[in-house]
Parts: structure tokens; sequence; C-alpha cells
């Protein structure tokens, strides 16, 4: 259920991002390289007045369309307002205005350098009260140039759209590079995280399995009155030091040493090895544990299921081995423990670990059992 909530935070977090990315970005983009549906794109001047302006084109008149000396003719001016339109280059951008403003323009309309397409900036000029001035792409000011040069007459709409700020545009393209390979990785971690807890959970499942059936092969035996282990001179267990008393239960592995069933088996758990001779009892019951990259060892959970199945009637054992069940933790204790580094009788380690997008956490608790 908990991977489930952080999954669905997750998609919720991508759409509401790609929603603000898509209306705050990608549409004023669109409109900037592409324009309006029913116009042309422009940028106005730095100094230019911003209100709505409209009137016929007129173009300067001869082959220079630079409009950068003061006799230069934009035709019979018609009666009501007119633009000039005229070709960027030549002078600056305040001389022409200049000349055309003198001839009586209500606005002025700079068309870009050849080979420039659609490309516009805000131009830096002198203000001329009222005056609309703007720049619009080569290949718009070219159309309409040959349009007027044919006996076309054409009239245009200034209108004020969205101001075009370029430093907006480049901060907030690398904010959304920065935000995007952000979010990218914590997607793809939290995805990396899922998997891993899903291969740890089946292997544990597995070795859990496998311990199960191992410990079920080793025998179980009940010490009585009149056996050998109960004598004069009978052996103690090697974990817990105490001698063997009558109805103690313990476990007879296979190299046929036997113990305090509640001492040997977290003993077996933490080193592998029988406590006597070495002998690598998970292996000779067939436990296969695989270790990655050589260099961890494999930690394994012990449920308390499995518990249960290897320790039938624990309580009442535990009352009768004080020694052992006092001084050595048993498998209820040993949650988490080592295969392969010997692991201290009295100290053990409790490591529960949840799986977050963002962040690992991870708890270890060292107990030490007087």
């Amino acid at each position: 259920l908990a991977h489930c909530q952080r999954t669905c935070f997750i998609f919720i977090f991508i759409f509401f991002y790609f929603l603000f990315f898509y209306f705050f970005f990608y549409v004023p983009v669109l409109e900037h390289v592409y324009g309006p549906r029913l116009g042309e794109a422009g940028v106005f001047g730095r100094s230019s007045a911003l209100k709505r302006v409209a009137g016929v084109l007129a173009p300067p008149e001869g082959r220079a369309q630079s409009a950068c000396q003061a006799n230069t003719s934009f035709g019979d001016p018609p009666a009501g307002p007119w633009l000039a339109l005229i070709a960027r280059g030549g002078c600056t951008f305040t001389q022409k205005i200049r000349v055309a403003v003198g001839k009586g323009a209500s606005g002025v309309i700079i068309y870009n350098f050849p080979g420039t397409g659609s490309q516009v900036f805000p131009m830096s000029h002198q203000a001329f009260e009222g005056v609309v001035v703007l720049m619009i792409g080569n290949l718009k000011g070219v159309e309409m140039l040959h349009l007027i040069q044919k006996g076309v007459r054409v009239t245009v709409l200034v209108d004020v759209g969205r101001r075009h700020i370029i430093w907006m545009n480049h901060y907030f393209v690398s904010f959304a590079i920065v935000t995007t390979a952000t979010l990218a990785y914590f997607i793809f971690y939290h995805i990396w995280r899922l998997w891993v807890a899903r291969i740890q959970s089946r292997r544990r499942q597995r070795l859990t399995t496998h311990l199960k059936q191992a410990f079920g092969q080793l025998q179980l035996r009940v010490l009585k009155e009149g056996d050998a282990e109960l004598g004069a001179s009978g052996d103690s267990c090697v974990v817990c030091f105490e001698l063997y008393k009558p109805d103690d239960t313990v476990r007879i592995l296979t190299c046929k040493h036997l113990f305090h069933k509640d001492c040997i088996d977290p003993w077996i758990l933490a080193h592998g090895t029988c406590p006597m001779c070495k002998c690598d009892i998970l292996k000779a019951l067939g436990v296969q544990v695989d270790v990655e990259d050589g260099a961890e060892s494999l930690q394994v959970l012990m449920s308390s299921e499995l518990s249960a199945a290897l320790s039938p009637g624990a309580e009442g054992t535990r009352t009768d081995l004080g020694a052992c069940s006092m001084t050595d933790p048993t498998l209820e204790d040993f949650v988490v423990c080592s295969l392969h580094e010997r692991c201290s009788p009295s100290v053990f380690s409790m490591q529960p670990h949840w799986v977050s997008p963002f962040f690992s956490w991870f708890i270890v608790v060292n107990l030490k059992l007087d």
C-alpha cells in the first residue's frame, strides 16, 4: 500500500509538472517562433510606444530600402495614418525612425537582414513620442514589399501581445532542464529501489524455505535420566558452557555433535559451522547461499513463522535452560545475521529497511544481553 501511494504521488507530480511546462513555456515559445495564427509575430523596440496602431504600409521609393537619407521619399502619403516599411542595415535604427517620422509616419516596421528567416530581437533606439517601432522577420517583410511593388494596397494592424523577455526564456530553459533531469533521476531511483527490494524479498523467502527444510533434517532429542551425556563424566554445551540436565532439548548436527537446541540454532545461523569441529553444517544440509559481488555477506531474514517452526515449545525449554536462554540470543533475537561474518553471541543488530523514492532509511539497533 505504501508503494502504491508513493507511485501515485510521483505520477501526480509529473502530470502537474508537465502541465506547468506546457502552458508557461511550450505555448509561449510556439507563439514566439511561429507567431499568432492570424498574423506575424514581431518585437517592439525597447523605446517604442506600446499601443495599437493601424494604417497603410509604405516602403521607401527606389532600390534602396534602408531609409538612411533625409531626402528619402515614401511616395504620396495616404490621407489617413500610415506606417513605413524599412529594411535593416545601412545606418542606425534611430536614424531610420527619424527619417520616417519626419515624413509623417505613425509607426515604423523594420524587417531583418536577408537570410535570417523569421528571427527578430528588441531594437535599441531613441524614443519618439507616440511612435510605434517594431521589428519583423525578413521573410514577412520581403513578402509585403513584393505585394506593394505589384500595386497591392497593404494595410497592417499592430497590436500589443505577449511581452518577449529573452533572459526569462533562457533562465526558464535552464530551470526546466535541471528539474527534468532531477525528476528523472528520482523516478529511476525509485524504480530501482523497488526492484532491489523485490529481489531481496524473493531471495529471503527462498532462503527461509531452504533453512526450514535444512533444520528439519537435524535430529532433535530430549535427554533423560541414564543418558551418557548426564553421567558424572558427561559433556557440557560448548556454546553456553552449562552441563546437560534431564529434559534438556538438544540438536544433533550432521557431524554427530550435540548442543542445546536454543544455543546451537542461533550459532549455526551466525557461523554456519559446528562450534567443535568447524564442519560446514549449512553446506552439508544443502543450503546454497548466493553472495553478490563476493564482498557483501548475505543477510538472512528469519521470520517469526520460521522461528516457531524451528522452536516448538520454546517457552517451556527456556525455563529449564536458564543459562542458555539468558546469555545467548535465540532465533527470535537473530532477526538479521551474517552467514560469512562471525557474530558475537551477545550482540546482534536489527536493521529494518523502508524504500522511499527520495531517501533510504537505515536504522541499526545494537543490543547487548547481560
